[in-house]
Protein backbone atom coordinates (compact mmCIF):
# COMPACT_ATOMS: atom_id res chain seq x y z
CA UNK A 1 0.00 0.00 0.00
CA UNK A 2 1.27 3.40 -1.03
CA UNK A 3 1.01 6.72 1.12
CA UNK A 4 0.72 9.80 -0.12
CA UNK A 5 2.54 13.09 1.55
CA UNK A 6 1.39 16.44 0.76
CA UNK A 7 2.34 19.92 2.58
CA UNK A 8 1.88 23.42 1.58
CA UNK A 9 4.50 24.35 -1.72
CA UNK A 10 6.10 27.18 -0.08
CA UNK A 11 6.60 26.98 4.02
CA UNK A 12 8.48 30.80 4.90
CA UNK A 13 9.21 29.57 8.89
CA UNK A 14 10.67 31.96 11.52
CA UNK A 15 10.48 35.67 13.12
CA UNK A 16 9.25 38.28 10.41
CA UNK A 17 8.07 35.63 8.02
CA UNK A 18 4.41 37.42 7.84
CA UNK A 19 6.36 40.45 6.16
CA UNK A 20 6.90 37.85 3.21
CA UNK A 21 3.67 38.52 2.19
CA UNK A 22 3.72 40.93 -0.78
CA UNK A 23 6.52 38.81 -2.14
CA UNK A 24 4.31 35.75 -2.01
CA UNK A 25 1.73 37.76 -3.92
CA UNK A 26 3.82 39.41 -6.54
CA UNK A 27 5.47 35.81 -7.65
CA UNK A 28 1.67 35.21 -8.73
CA UNK A 29 1.02 38.94 -10.25
CA UNK A 30 -1.97 39.44 -7.86
CA UNK A 31 -3.81 42.66 -7.31
CA UNK A 32 -6.96 42.47 -5.85
CA UNK A 33 -6.48 40.34 -2.49
CA UNK A 34 -9.17 39.23 0.04
CA UNK A 35 -7.75 39.44 3.78
CA UNK A 36 -9.85 36.82 5.72
CA UNK A 37 -9.85 37.17 9.41
CA UNK A 38 -12.15 37.70 12.27
CA UNK A 39 -13.08 40.90 14.45
CA UNK A 40 -10.90 39.81 17.25
CA UNK A 41 -7.25 39.90 15.28
CA UNK A 42 -8.24 43.44 13.25
CA UNK A 43 -8.73 44.82 17.10
CA UNK A 44 -5.69 42.84 18.18
CA UNK A 45 -3.92 44.39 15.08
CA UNK A 46 -1.51 41.44 13.08
CA UNK A 47 -5.04 41.56 10.46
CA UNK A 48 -4.71 45.74 10.29
CA UNK A 49 -0.67 45.56 9.91
CA UNK A 50 -1.02 42.73 7.10
CA UNK A 51 -3.94 44.69 5.37
CA UNK A 52 -1.22 47.76 6.03
CA UNK A 53 1.54 46.14 4.32
CA UNK A 54 -0.43 45.17 1.22
CA UNK A 55 -1.80 48.46 0.64
CA UNK A 56 1.69 50.10 1.42
CA UNK A 57 2.90 48.04 -2.15
CA UNK A 58 -0.10 49.06 -3.88
CA UNK A 59 -2.60 46.46 -3.89
CA UNK A 60 -6.12 46.71 -3.07
CA UNK A 61 -7.50 45.20 -0.50
CA UNK A 62 -10.71 43.72 0.91
CA UNK A 63 -10.73 43.04 4.53
CA UNK A 64 -13.62 40.23 5.39
CA UNK A 65 -13.43 39.97 9.35
CA UNK A 66 -16.67 37.99 9.48
CA UNK A 67 -15.34 34.47 10.51
CA UNK A 68 -16.40 32.86 13.81
CA UNK A 69 -14.78 30.78 16.08
CA UNK A 70 -15.54 27.25 14.56
CA UNK A 71 -16.64 28.73 11.10
CA UNK A 72 -19.69 28.20 9.30
CA UNK A 73 -20.71 27.59 5.90
CA UNK A 74 -22.46 30.72 5.69
CA UNK A 75 -19.07 32.54 6.69
CA UNK A 76 -17.61 30.66 3.55
CA UNK A 77 -20.85 31.99 1.60
CA UNK A 78 -20.18 35.75 2.54
CA UNK A 79 -16.64 35.44 2.53
CA UNK A 80 -17.31 34.11 -1.25
CA UNK A 81 -19.27 36.99 -1.94
CA UNK A 82 -17.28 39.64 -1.17
CA UNK A 83 -14.33 38.05 -2.83
CA UNK A 84 -16.54 38.07 -6.22
CA UNK A 85 -17.87 41.23 -5.46
CA UNK A 86 -14.61 43.17 -5.11
CA UNK A 87 -12.90 41.10 -8.45
CA UNK A 88 -10.46 39.51 -6.08
CA UNK A 89 -7.37 37.23 -6.92
CA UNK A 90 -6.13 35.30 -4.37
CA UNK A 91 -6.67 35.31 -0.38
CA UNK A 92 -4.50 36.26 2.41
CA UNK A 93 -5.43 34.30 6.16
CA UNK A 94 -4.54 36.05 9.10
CA UNK A 95 -5.94 34.03 12.52
CA UNK A 96 -5.99 30.98 14.01
CA UNK A 97 -7.81 28.14 12.40
CA UNK A 98 -10.73 29.04 12.31
CA UNK A 99 -10.03 32.11 9.86
CA UNK A 100 -7.40 29.65 7.76
CA UNK A 101 -10.13 27.01 7.75
CA UNK A 102 -12.78 29.67 6.38
CA UNK A 103 -10.41 30.77 3.50
CA UNK A 104 -9.37 27.28 2.50
CA UNK A 105 -13.27 26.84 1.84
CA UNK A 106 -13.84 30.08 0.01
CA UNK A 107 -10.65 29.65 -2.16
CA UNK A 108 -11.71 26.17 -3.67
CA UNK A 109 -15.47 27.74 -3.77
CA UNK A 110 -14.45 30.02 -6.07
CA UNK A 111 -13.46 27.35 -8.86
CA UNK A 112 -16.15 24.58 -7.50
CA UNK A 113 -20.02 25.21 -7.36
CA UNK A 114 -21.84 24.95 -4.23
CA UNK A 115 -22.92 23.71 -1.97
CA UNK A 116 -19.84 23.24 0.37
CA UNK A 117 -21.28 20.35 1.75
CA UNK A 118 -21.15 17.92 -1.20
CA UNK A 119 -17.33 18.20 -0.63
CA UNK A 120 -17.57 17.00 2.80
CA UNK A 121 -15.27 13.90 3.66
CA UNK A 122 -11.75 12.90 1.43
CA UNK A 123 -10.76 13.93 -1.79
CA UNK A 124 -14.23 15.02 -3.32
CA UNK A 125 -13.12 18.72 -4.75
CA UNK A 126 -12.81 18.77 -8.28
CA UNK A 127 -10.66 21.99 -9.01
CA UNK A 128 -7.82 23.84 -7.18
CA UNK A 129 -9.24 27.10 -5.52
CA UNK A 130 -7.87 30.68 -5.95
CA UNK A 131 -3.94 31.03 -4.48
CA UNK A 132 -4.24 31.37 -1.00
CA UNK A 133 -1.45 32.85 1.79
CA UNK A 134 -1.67 31.32 5.15
CA UNK A 135 -0.40 33.36 8.23
CA UNK A 136 -0.88 31.64 11.13
CA UNK A 137 -1.84 34.04 14.88
CA UNK A 138 -1.87 30.76 16.82
CA UNK A 139 0.86 27.92 17.64
CA UNK A 140 -2.31 25.50 17.65
CA UNK A 141 -3.76 23.78 14.55
CA UNK A 142 -1.11 23.38 12.28
CA UNK A 143 -4.16 25.02 9.57
CA UNK A 144 -1.42 26.63 7.15
CA UNK A 145 0.65 22.98 6.48
CA UNK A 146 -2.75 20.69 6.49
CA UNK A 147 -5.13 19.90 3.33
CA UNK A 148 -7.96 19.74 6.04
CA UNK A 149 -10.55 21.96 6.42
CA UNK A 150 -13.47 21.59 9.25
CA UNK A 151 -16.61 23.76 8.93
CA UNK A 152 -19.54 23.75 10.44
CA UNK A 153 -22.88 22.66 8.39
CA UNK A 154 -25.58 25.29 10.67
CA UNK A 155 -28.73 23.28 8.85
CA UNK A 156 -27.43 19.88 10.53
CA UNK A 157 -25.70 21.21 13.48
CA UNK A 158 -22.77 19.34 12.61
CA UNK A 159 -18.78 20.16 11.82
CA UNK A 160 -17.79 18.80 8.39
CA UNK A 161 -14.36 17.54 7.66
CA UNK A 162 -13.21 18.29 4.37
CA UNK A 163 -9.93 16.68 3.23
CA UNK A 164 -8.54 17.40 -0.51
CA UNK A 165 -4.69 18.24 -1.73
CA UNK A 166 -7.07 21.33 -2.94
CA UNK A 167 -7.22 22.32 0.47
CA UNK A 168 -3.09 23.58 0.86
CA UNK A 169 -2.29 26.97 1.21
CA UNK A 170 -0.42 27.73 -1.98
CA UNK A 171 2.59 29.71 0.87
CA UNK A 172 2.10 29.22 4.58
CA UNK A 173 4.05 32.19 6.57
CA UNK A 174 5.00 30.79 9.98
CA UNK A 175 5.56 33.78 11.93
CA UNK A 176 6.10 32.90 16.15
CA UNK A 177 6.77 36.79 17.01
CA UNK A 178 2.46 36.96 16.20
CA UNK A 179 1.85 34.59 19.41
CA UNK A 180 3.48 36.22 21.41
CA UNK A 181 0.37 38.19 22.60
CA UNK A 182 -1.71 34.91 22.95
CA UNK A 183 -3.08 35.19 26.67
CA UNK A 184 -2.17 31.82 28.61
CA UNK A 185 -5.71 30.14 28.85
CA UNK A 186 -4.99 30.34 24.91
CA UNK A 187 -1.53 28.82 24.77
CA UNK A 188 -2.73 26.02 26.83
CA UNK A 189 -5.86 25.16 24.37
CA UNK A 190 -4.08 25.14 21.16
CA UNK A 191 -0.51 24.44 22.73
CA UNK A 192 -2.27 20.72 23.70
CA UNK A 193 -4.03 20.62 20.27
CA UNK A 194 -0.70 20.76 19.24
CA UNK A 195 0.36 18.07 21.36
CA UNK A 196 -2.92 15.75 20.44
CA UNK A 197 -1.99 16.36 16.90
CA UNK A 198 1.34 14.70 17.60
CA UNK A 199 0.13 11.88 19.14
CA UNK A 200 -2.85 11.05 17.14
CA UNK A 201 -0.62 11.20 14.52
CA UNK A 202 1.81 8.93 15.68
CA UNK A 203 -0.38 6.47 16.80
CA UNK A 204 -2.93 6.39 14.30
CA UNK A 205 -3.58 3.07 12.32
CA UNK A 206 -2.58 5.42 9.15
CA UNK A 207 0.94 5.92 10.43
CA UNK A 208 3.97 6.29 7.85
CA UNK A 209 7.65 6.49 7.46
CA UNK A 210 7.21 9.98 6.27
CA UNK A 211 5.12 11.00 9.29
CA UNK A 212 6.58 9.52 12.09
CA UNK A 213 9.70 11.69 12.13
CA UNK A 214 6.98 15.26 12.20
CA UNK A 215 4.93 13.58 15.00
CA UNK A 216 7.77 12.93 17.08
CA UNK A 217 9.77 16.01 16.84
CA UNK A 218 6.25 17.99 17.31
CA UNK A 219 5.67 16.07 20.62
CA UNK A 220 9.37 16.44 21.52
CA UNK A 221 9.16 20.19 21.13
CA UNK A 222 5.70 20.22 23.23
CA UNK A 223 7.52 18.86 25.82
CA UNK A 224 10.14 20.99 26.32
CA UNK A 225 8.57 24.86 25.22
CA UNK A 226 4.91 23.97 26.60
CA UNK A 227 4.98 24.98 29.69
CA UNK A 228 7.29 28.01 29.25
CA UNK A 229 5.62 29.39 26.62
CA UNK A 230 2.12 29.35 29.47
CA UNK A 231 4.16 31.12 32.11
CA UNK A 232 6.81 33.45 30.21
CA UNK A 233 4.58 34.48 26.85
CA UNK A 234 7.18 36.74 26.16
CA UNK A 235 9.68 34.01 25.90
CA UNK A 236 10.64 33.90 22.17
CA UNK A 237 12.36 30.75 22.64
CA UNK A 238 9.53 29.12 23.66
CA UNK A 239 7.41 30.71 21.45
CA UNK A 240 9.18 29.65 18.54
CA UNK A 241 9.61 26.14 19.50
CA UNK A 242 5.50 26.00 19.94
CA UNK A 243 5.19 27.20 16.34
CA UNK A 244 7.34 24.82 14.74
CA UNK A 245 5.52 21.85 16.38
CA UNK A 246 2.25 23.47 15.64
CA UNK A 247 3.34 23.19 11.98
CA UNK A 248 4.86 19.75 11.97
CA UNK A 249 1.68 18.55 13.95
CA UNK A 250 -0.40 19.96 11.20
CA UNK A 251 1.69 18.21 8.53
CA UNK A 252 1.70 15.09 10.32
CA UNK A 253 -1.51 14.58 10.73
CA UNK A 254 -2.84 15.67 7.60
CA UNK A 255 -0.95 13.09 5.98
CA UNK A 256 -1.48 10.52 8.42
CA UNK A 257 -4.54 10.83 10.47
CA UNK A 258 -6.13 12.17 13.40
CA UNK A 259 -8.31 9.83 15.71
CA UNK A 260 -10.36 9.58 18.42
CA UNK A 261 -9.50 12.52 20.44
CA UNK A 262 -10.95 14.59 17.17
CA UNK A 263 -13.46 13.01 16.57
CA UNK A 264 -15.33 13.18 20.10
CA UNK A 265 -14.13 16.65 20.23
CA UNK A 266 -15.38 17.91 16.56
CA UNK A 267 -19.78 17.22 18.18
CA UNK A 268 -18.68 18.88 21.25
CA UNK A 269 -17.89 22.03 19.24
CA UNK A 270 -20.74 22.05 16.88
CA UNK A 271 -23.41 21.71 19.79
CA UNK A 272 -21.46 23.49 22.73
CA UNK A 273 -19.04 25.69 20.65
CA UNK A 274 -16.26 24.93 22.91
CA UNK A 275 -13.25 26.12 20.97
CA UNK A 276 -11.70 22.87 19.22
CA UNK A 277 -8.54 23.11 20.82
CA UNK A 278 -9.93 23.21 24.32
CA UNK A 279 -11.98 20.81 23.77
CA UNK A 280 -9.41 18.15 22.42
CA UNK A 281 -7.26 19.66 25.26
CA UNK A 282 -9.86 17.87 27.80
CA UNK A 283 -10.59 14.99 25.93
CA UNK A 284 -7.00 14.02 25.67
CA UNK A 285 -6.10 11.77 28.74
CA UNK A 286 -9.33 9.84 28.64
CA UNK A 287 -9.39 9.34 25.37
CA UNK A 288 -5.43 8.44 26.13
CA UNK A 289 -6.18 6.01 29.04
CA UNK A 290 -9.03 4.07 26.73
CA UNK A 291 -6.58 3.94 23.61
CA UNK A 292 -3.19 2.73 25.02
CA UNK A 293 -2.96 -1.17 25.81
CA UNK A 294 -3.91 -1.33 21.47
CA UNK A 295 -0.76 0.34 20.55
CA UNK A 296 1.64 0.53 23.64
CA UNK A 297 4.95 0.53 21.79
CA UNK A 298 4.12 3.81 20.24
CA UNK A 299 2.31 5.39 23.57
CA UNK A 300 5.40 4.31 25.66
CA UNK A 301 7.40 6.50 22.85
CA UNK A 302 5.13 9.33 23.74
CA UNK A 303 5.63 8.93 27.61
CA UNK A 304 9.36 9.10 27.20
CA UNK A 305 9.20 11.95 25.02
CA UNK A 306 6.84 14.46 27.37
CA UNK A 307 8.77 12.80 30.24
CA UNK A 308 6.05 11.07 32.06
CA UNK A 309 8.52 7.98 33.17
CA UNK A 310 11.94 6.96 33.59
CA UNK A 311 13.65 6.13 30.41
CA UNK A 312 14.68 2.65 31.15
CA UNK A 313 10.63 2.04 32.07
CA UNK A 314 8.78 -1.35 30.37
CA UNK A 315 6.63 -0.12 27.89
CA UNK A 316 3.61 -1.24 29.47
CA UNK A 317 4.88 0.92 32.27
CA UNK A 318 5.81 4.20 30.42
CA UNK A 319 2.36 3.91 28.51
CA UNK A 320 0.02 3.94 30.94
CA UNK A 321 2.19 6.55 32.92
CA UNK A 322 1.14 8.86 30.07
CA UNK A 323 -2.78 9.27 31.28
CA UNK A 324 -1.42 10.71 34.17
CA UNK A 325 1.41 12.76 32.56
CA UNK A 326 -1.06 14.08 30.43
CA UNK A 327 -3.45 14.66 33.33
CA UNK A 328 -0.83 16.72 35.39
CA UNK A 329 -0.43 18.66 32.34
CA UNK A 330 -3.99 19.92 32.02
CA UNK A 331 -3.50 20.62 35.60
CA UNK A 332 -0.08 22.71 35.19
CA UNK A 333 -1.87 24.66 32.43
CA UNK A 334 -4.83 25.00 34.20
CA UNK A 335 -7.25 23.18 31.69
CA UNK A 336 -10.60 22.66 32.92
CA UNK A 337 -12.56 19.90 33.25
CA UNK A 338 -15.25 19.17 30.36
CA UNK A 339 -18.25 20.21 32.77
CA UNK A 340 -16.47 23.59 33.59
CA UNK A 341 -15.99 24.19 29.83
CA UNK A 342 -18.13 27.94 29.06
CA UNK A 343 -21.53 27.09 27.53
CA UNK A 344 -21.56 22.98 28.70
CA UNK A 345 -24.43 22.75 30.25
CA UNK A 346 -25.31 19.40 31.65
CA UNK A 347 -28.71 18.33 31.24
CA UNK A 348 -28.44 18.80 27.37
CA UNK A 349 -24.94 17.26 27.40
CA UNK A 350 -26.47 14.37 28.88
CA UNK A 351 -29.60 14.44 26.62
CA UNK A 352 -27.01 15.08 23.65
CA UNK A 353 -24.74 11.94 24.86
CA UNK A 354 -25.93 10.02 21.84
CA UNK A 355 -26.26 12.30 18.97
CA UNK A 356 -22.21 13.12 20.03
CA UNK A 357 -21.37 9.91 19.73
CA UNK A 358 -23.07 9.24 16.83
CA UNK A 359 -21.87 12.13 14.85
CA UNK A 360 -17.96 11.26 15.99
CA UNK A 361 -18.06 7.80 14.74
CA UNK A 362 -19.99 9.30 11.35
CA UNK A 363 -16.95 11.66 10.93
CA UNK A 364 -14.50 8.57 10.60
CA UNK A 365 -11.57 9.73 12.70
CA UNK A 366 -12.18 6.87 15.43
CA UNK A 367 -11.78 4.42 13.08
CA UNK A 368 -8.19 5.44 12.30
CA UNK A 369 -7.86 5.07 16.82
CA UNK A 370 -5.49 2.05 17.92
CA UNK A 371 -8.29 0.96 19.90
CA UNK A 372 -11.90 1.64 18.16
CA UNK A 373 -14.82 2.29 19.67
CA UNK A 374 -18.28 1.60 19.47
CA UNK A 375 -20.92 3.89 20.00
CA UNK A 376 -21.77 3.17 23.61
CA UNK A 377 -17.94 3.76 24.33
CA UNK A 378 -17.46 6.70 22.78
CA UNK A 379 -21.31 7.81 25.08
CA UNK A 380 -19.06 6.43 28.24
CA UNK A 381 -15.81 8.41 27.19
CA UNK A 382 -17.70 11.35 26.93
CA UNK A 383 -19.28 10.86 30.41
CA UNK A 384 -15.77 10.11 31.95
CA UNK A 385 -14.39 13.58 30.47
CA UNK A 386 -17.40 14.96 32.29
Amino acid sequence: MSNGFHVSATILFGGGARREVVAQLQRFKIQRVLLVTDVGMMQLGPAREIAALLEEAGLAVTVFDGVQPDPTDQNVTDGLTRYQSEGCEALVAVGGGSPIDAAKAISVMTTNSAPLSQFAGYHKIPQAGAPLIAIPTTAGTGSEATKVSVITDTERDVKMMILSVHLLPTVALVDYELTLSMPPALTAAVGVDTLTHGIEAYVSRKAHGMTDPLALSCIQLVAKHLRTAFREPANHEARAGMMLAACQGGMAFANSSVCLVHGMSRPIGAVFHVPHGLSNAVLLPTVTKFSWSASVERYAMVAKLLGCCPADATNEAAAESLVEGLEQLNADLSVPRLRACRGVEETRFRALLSKMAGDALASGSPQNNPRIPTEEEIVALYEAAW
